[in-house]
């Protein structure tokens, strides 16, 4: 399950109203949690021991939904990370704008020497 951020439903909204222009992102990059980022980014991402959010890639979109198109691995973990439950994906390496948020099918523990591969296909955003 996948859901828009605040912040980009109003993006969007404004593009299609021609309120706004909206200009994606040239990449764009999964970040990870071990709980919900929220509508709103409210969320806590991971940090430290080694994280850093990577860039991901998604096919074209086919009847409301459009899933990662190749394996994202992430750095070896140099202490433990948790459980990560939870994925956003964002417009820039750091800081920047969640664009849509969502939870894996199971939780993965991350433990030092750990290197976590989201494999592809194992995120979907649906438009629903």
């Amino acid at each position: 399950m996948s859901a828009l951020s605040d912040y980009l439903e109003v993006e969007i909204l404004d593009h299609i109203l021609s309120v706004a222009a909206y200009t994606m992102p040239s990449t764009i990059y999964v970040g990870l949690s071990t709980a919900s980022f929220a509508d709103n980014n409210s969320g806590t991402e991971l940090s430290g021991s080694g994280y850093a959010r990577q860039a991901i890639t998604f096919a074209a979109a086919s009847s409301g939904s459009s899933a990662s198109n190749a394996t994202v691995t992430f750095p070896t973990a140099t202490g433990s990370w948790g459980s990560c439950s939870h994925w956003g994906i964002f417009d820039a390496s750091s800081s920047g704008n969640l664009l849509v948020h969502g939870s894996f099918t199971a939780a993965k523990t991350v433990g030092t020497g750990d290197i976590l591969r989201i494999n592809s296909g194992d995120i979907t955003v649906t438009a629903a």
